[in-house]
């Protein structure tokens, strides 16, 4: 495993692609929109990339957050058709926006619950025919332990037990290696996920352990450890002066090692125009969520009863 901190599946496995056994790593490239599928089989696969075995799919697309209406259509179409797959056939589903929507870069889930189609509490209201076609969605943002005083994870529990859903879908922010990948990238697993770790701030899972249903995590890479551009400015600076031969190879990775775990600590980095590039990746997010979770209904009527 590469020496790096992310939360994206794809750079953990890096160059070891096709070589790691118990990994299965399928790819396609769709114009300019790459998927990535990696599925980990077993648990010493597990254990060598530190992520739970399960399936990982990755969306990306270098205009994601600015796209034109055709690739803003297939990226929407392809979050559907993952999320879609991985979801139980029947049975209502709760949707939870993980994050703190006053730090706009921590801020993805809870927009994205903003534009969501909630539907549990129509039912009585539907005429028959539209009965049959609108699957029970409930969602909420429960903010941030700092801010509540209670962990995310004993929320869903308590909702879980009242509202009793089929699975969950988790929407929370990320962190990359590459700063590229940021509002570049969609990750889509049925791992579950640990919230505030695009942050740093890793707090209790909500997974099937822990929630006792299964959990889809949705996830969008919106910081970049400044370690990790530190190393890479330490790294580029030592190759051009040619301080990475044999003779000082020691020597260059342990100022690497300090650079990447003592100076920086945890700080992470985001684009100043992250404000916009939120709101973008949310609505495409959402709209993707929205015809996963109701795929019976037309793009038209999902925006009459979003909008009407």
């Amino acid at each position: 495993m590469r020496g790096f901190r992310t939360d994206l599946a794809m750079e953990s496995i890096g160059d070891s692609k096709g070589r790691l056994e118990g990994v299965v790593v399928d790819q396609q490239q769709l114009g300019e929109i790459s998927r990535t599928r990696i599925v980990i089989e077993d648990h010493r696969a597990s254990e060598a990339l530190s992520r739970p075995c399960g399936e990982y799919i990755t969306l990306s697309c270098r205009s994601l957050s600015r796209c034109d209406a055709e690739n803003r259509r297939r990226l929407i179409q392809l979050v559907a058709q993952a999320v879609r797959a991985m979801l139980p056939r029947e049975g209502e589903i709760l949707v939870v926006g993980l994050g703190n929507r006053n730090v706009t870069a921590d801020a993805l889930g809870t927009r994205v619950v903003e534009k969501l189609l909630v539907t549990r509490h129509l039912h009585e209201a539907l005429a028959d025919e539209l009965l049959g076609k609108l699957r029970g969605v409930s969602a909420i943002a429960p903010g941030v332990l700092g801010v509540t005083g209670i962990e995310t994870a004993e929320l869903c529990r308590g909702l879980i037990e009242h509202v009793k859903p089929a699975a969950v879908i988790a929407i929370d922010a990320l962190a990359a290696y590459e700063s590229a990948r940021i509002c570049t990238t969609v990750q889509i697993t049925d791992t579950g996920i640990e919230p505030g770790s695009g942050v740093g701030n890793h707090r209790l899972g909500l997974t099937r352990d822990t929630l006792g249903v299964k959990v889809i995590a949705v996830g969008v890479p919106m910081v970049v450890y400044a370690s990790t551009i530190a190393r890479d400015a330490v790294t580029n600076l030592m190759e051009d002066y040619g301080l990475m031969q044999d003779t000082q190879s020691e020597a260059g990775q342990l100022l690497l090692q300090k650079v990447s775990e003592s100076y920086l600590g945890e700080m992470v980095v985001t684009p100043r125009e992250i404000d916009e590039l939120v709101l973008s990746v949310a609505d495409l997010l959402s709209e993707g969520l929205n015809r996963a979770l109701q795929p019976n209904l037309d793009t038209e009527t999902l925006h009459t009863f979003l909008h009407g």
